[in-house]
């Protein structure tokens, strides 16, 4: 029987055990330009026992940015700083994928520089509020791309991905879940377009498709993953029935040959016609009542996943696969200090040696 803590091959990068630390934003990246700090690679190469490691989601742009002190994979100065994070994790023998996202609607002109605003699938504003330097402020309706700017925006995740090997990442997962830019388009409530882009099942999931094989075609469809949420209403997402959707991308982009696709579970039920659907490594961050926990590694024993991904859990715990072996105990995550702030909830969390 397969277990958690048996090594997987990842498309030809080698993975100790299958736990894999989920995407989690810091809001931390306080060096020059939105890089990366050294206590960013603390933090990650704490974390190095992970199967798998994925940060933060990281803009591909400017205009991608859609919360404070958020990273970036668009510069010279920002590469630099992510090459600190990944030899540091390296030197522990781990493994590390960049996630590359566009925040897309999400996020406020006074967190762009002056005269940029948030860009979307289509000119319709997410519901709430998003937290800026000058404190909560509504979303706005974004500016609809052009079909020539959806054109260069693919460039930008591209570029970003190139940067991202060469910052010494070992992949990147593209973020298609959470009501980020990806999702917008693939969302009936955020994409209204009647353009190539949208009106059908086959228009909205174009830009997911077209990223994700521009990039595996840049860097190797090896070192390429996408995540993906069906259902989820975050970010003021709407997918009545999202299944027919998410078949006809699953069933686009299993041809490519993926490091893996990484589901956030709406149902057990579809998490199981995805499985069958996509041949390669499943990532599963399975729908449960509070956060992720060791119940969940019996998906990986029954075949449900290849990979689980831990969230807060990752958080709080950095040498979260020991304890999960031992059965805890496990250290409690301080939601606090989730977003922003100093070391404290960031860098402190004590391991078991300790």
């Amino acid at each position: 029987m397969t277990t958690a803590f048996d090594p997987i091959d990842l498309s030809g990068t080698q993975l100790a055990n299958r736990i894999a630390m989920a995407p989690m934003t810091r809001s931390r990246a306080f060096g020059p330009g939105q890089s990366p700090t050294a206590s960013t690679a603390e933090y990650y190469a704490q974390r190095a026992s992970a199967g798998l490691i994925i940060t933060e989601g990281t803009q591909p742009s400017v205009v991608g940015q859609g919360y404070p002190n958020t990273p970036g994979l668009h510069s010279e100065e920002q590469i630099a700083a992510w090459r600190v994070v990944t030899d540091a994790v390296h030197a522990k023998g781990g493994k590390i994928f960049a996630q590359i996202m566009h925040a897309g609607r999400i996020g406020h002109p006074v967190l762009l520089p002056e005269g940029l605003t948030p860009v979307g699938a289509s000119a319709v504003a997410a519901q709430g509020q998003v937290y800026t330097h000058e404190g909560a402020k509504d979303f706005i309706a974004p500016r609809e791309l052009t079909s020539d700017e959806v054109r260069e925006t693919i460039a930008d995740f591209v570029s970003a991905s190139r940067n991202a090997i060469e910052a010494g990442f070992d992949g990147v997962e593209l973020h298609g879940a959470n009501g980020y830019l990806i999702h917008q388009f693939l969302a009936p409530s955020s994409n209204l377009r009647t353009d190539e882009w949208g009106g059908s099942v086959e228009g909205r999931i174009r830009f997911a498709v077209e990223v994700t094989r521009a990039v595996a075609a840049e860097i190797g469809a090896e070192r390429t993953a996408l995540r993906i949420s069906p259902g989820n209403p975050y970010n003021s997402i709407e997918e009545p029935g999202p299944e027919p959707t998410y078949t006809a991308l699953v069933q686009q982009l299993e041809p490519v040959g993926l490091a893996y696709l990484h589901l956030i579970e709406n149902t057990r039920e579809f998490t199981l016609v995805v499985r069958k659907l996509f041949t390669g490594t499943l990532v599963l961050n399975a729908a449960t009542d509070g956060f992720t926990s060791a119940d969940e590694l019996a998906l990986i024993e029954d075949g449900t996943a290849d990979i689980v991904s831990f969230g807060a859990l990752f958080l709080a715990n950095p040498d979260l696969p020991s304890r999960l072996r031992a059965g805890g105990p496990y250290n409690t995550p301080d939601p606090a200090s989730f977003f922003g702030g100093d070391d404290k909830g960031y860098i402190d969390y004590p391991s078991l040696e300790s």
